[in-house]
């Protein structure tokens, strides 16, 4: 096959991805960055192009950042959340036997079921009349936690207990995929050194870990910048918008105030800040230890 037939054939293999990727991805991109730009109430075809108005008027909306600094909360919370359970449940997965086989179908329940199902489960868990939350935190003598999701300090922290139960299972896997990549060879000339525990885990296991926690922190970024199910079947962002997150907030603009232009741009600073964060958490992890050795 000459070079002609060679780059036909590939035009012809890539080509329906391609194809599919603008049509799916990039051109949903464009029709919202210039929704973003008119006021349209959604309802009619007729729309008013007001430039970077919504943007400004953004700047200046004190829930769009209510609702910002609870989706950075949010984000630290489960970083480090995801990454400490993620890691302590993959290291018990590394053994074999029945009760690990048990350990792995309890924790990944959670992912095989609906997201609408957790909130619902967790919004009777949290019931302040016989949720077994607040009822089992009564029993061991806790004050202060009767309903966790209608008290101001408490409803993010409830959801994001929710969150967290429901997504770990999913990076606990990831990471024990990543423990189990690590030579057998590696571990024993660790144990040589008088390398074991915590030690060895921050000085052999952690910095091996490399490419599964750059996947990992991308993944989370991309999972909390767009929560909205469980936050809205939860609490709908209350009380008070204090579980209020970006798109919550947008919905609240799209479907209840009809401003549609103005919500896009809610959903557009959305789509910035995630990027921006994706970016961060692979510019964090941008350097592999294992070459930098070399």
């Amino acid at each position: 096959m000459n070079a002609r037939g060679r780059n036909l054939f590939v035009v012809g293999f890539l080509a329906p991805a391609v194809v599919l990727y603008v049509g799916l991805v990039l051109w949903p991109l464009v029709q919202a960055l210039q929704f973003s730009l008119t006021r349209w109430r959604g309802v009619s075809a007729k729309r008013t192009f007001v430039g970077f108005e919504n943007f400004q008027k953004l700047g200046q909306d004190a829930a769009f950042f209510t609702a910002l600094k609870n989706n950075l909360a949010f984000l630290a919370f489960s970083l480090v959340g995801l990454f400490v359970l993620g890691l302590l449940i993959a290291h018990a997965l590394q053994r074999q036997g029945r009760g690990t086989t048990l350990l792995r179908s309890i924790i990944l329940f959670p992912q095989v079921i609906s997201l609408v199902v957790v909130g619902i489960l967790w919004m009777f868990l949290y019931n302040p009349s016989y949720g077994l939350v607040t009822q089992g935190l009564k029993a061991i003598g806790i004050p202060g936690v009767t309903e966790p999701l209608g008290n101001r300090s408490q409803a993010l922290p409830a959801v994001w207990i929710a969150f967290l139960w429901y997504a770990s299972g999913f990076y606990a896997m990831l990471f024990a995929a990543g423990l189990r990549n690590i030579p057998e060879e590696i571990g024993e000339a660790a144990e040589l050194d008088g390398s074991f525990g915590f030690h060895r885990f921050r000085t052999v296991t952690w910095p091996l870990l490399w490419s599964v926690k750059k996947v990992a922190a991308v993944y989370i970024v991309s999972n909390v910048m767009n929560v909205f199910a469980l936050v809205y079947l939860m609490t709908q962002g209350g009380p008070d918008r204090a579980t209020e997150v970006l798109l919550t907030y947008q919905y609240e603009q799209a479907f209840k105030n009809s401003q549609f232009g103005y919500s896009t741009a809610v959903a557009v600073a959305n789509f910035l800040v995630a990027m921006l964060l994706a970016g961060c958490a692979m510019l964090l992890f941008r350097r592999n230890p294992e070459v930098a050795r070399r």
